[in-house]
């Protein structure tokens, strides 16, 4: 079977050999670990984090002048001994979320290990509805290692990408962010919103860049932080372009729009377009759109199965 390596896709990387240097110690080599091991590790590293740390929520209640409502983390220790830890905080979200060692470039390990992760909503978003994995968000964001270390982040003005082409765990902390008003021109050729969701994702290297990062600053196999603000997103958004929303191509209903692929087989070992990412799903020269069924202002209305044998027609190459 074709390797199905996600982070291929989501990361925009080519895979490299799983024994690479670490950064953290040049010359050193770093073995290639099984899923199962690190997700331990991982999760109870994430833990003690969260139970050993605050944030400041006492300015998100009192909103003194000048805040600029961004999250600050510090250790729950001396004069903030006191101080709720955010594990205790009746705004963490945990989530399960399965991971096949498959899908990391790993297909001899055959695993598939529950992933948990963490979102702190800080501040939920004045608008109703949230995003899903398959619609483009606007936003905000900084990257962090668990000892604080900046490895990325977003100018102050908000990014748009979709949220299945980012890390795994990026995307699906963000279903749990309502957003908020805009964009209101500043006159300077910049915008701003307001009232958006303000939080932070917890994910451990398995939702995240497991043992393929593209920084140098990410060492292998690291749980990272994302603090987040959720701006605005588009619902129903089709990434590919192909009459189908793009969170209704989740045929396992899995949560990874990036493991669903219909022509894997007819695609060949160089090429892997997940359903998502392909405007001919099931490779039989007819294009997705031409075998859905739209509205007259090309909507979205359902699926066709012309022959009648279960299969919709995007997805059933021997109509």
């Amino acid at each position: 079977m074709k390797l199905k390596n996600v982070y291929l896709l989501i990361a925009g990387l080519l895979i490299i050999s799983s024994c690479k240097k670490d950064d953290d110690s040049i010359g050193e080599v770093v073995p290639p670990r099984l899923l199962s091991e690190v997700t331990v590790e991982d999760d109870a590293e994430i833990i003690e984090f969260l139970k050993t740390h605050f944030f400041n929520e006492e300015e998100f209640e009192t909103t003194p002048e000048g805040f600029d409502f961004k999250i600050r983390f510090d250790t729950i220790a001396g004069e903030n001994s006191t101080k709720r830890s955010i594990f205790d905080h009746p705004n963490l979200i945990t989530q399960t979320i399965s991971v096949d060692s498959e899908n990391l470039g790993r297909a001899d390990d055959n695993e598939i290990i529950d992933q948990t992760l963490y979102t702190l909503v800080v501040r939920q978003g004045a608008v109703d509805g949230k995003p899903t994995i398959g619609d483009f968000s606007i936003l905000r964001y900084e990257g962090l290692l668990l000892d604080g270390t900046l490895f990325d982040a977003s100018t102050n003005q908000p990014v748009r990408f979709n949220l299945s082409s980012v890390v795994r765990g990026f995307g699906n902390g963000m279903k749990n962010f309502q957003t908020g008003t805009g964009p209101f021109e500043n006159g300077d050729g910049t915008v701003s919103y307001e009232d958006y969701g303000i939080g932070a994702i917890f994910m451990p290297a398995a939702l995240a860049y497991f043992d393929s990062s593209p920084n140098s600053d990410v060492p292998s196999y690291s749980p990272l932080i994302f603090k987040v603000d959720a701006m605005t997103y588009e619902p129903d958004s089709d990434f590919d372009g192909d009459g189908i929303p793009s969170i209704l191509e989740d045929l396992n209903g899995n949560g990874n729009l990036n493991d669903d692929n219909t022509d894997d087989e007819s695609e060949g070992f160089s090429v892997y377009l997940a359903n998502f990412n392909d405007n001919d799903d099931d490779n039989d020269g007819i294009l997705t759109i031409d075998e859905i069924e739209l509205d007259a202002d090309g909507n979205f209305v359902g699926f066709l199965d012309t022959d009648g044998d279960g299969t919709p027609d995007h997805l059933d190459n021997d109509l």
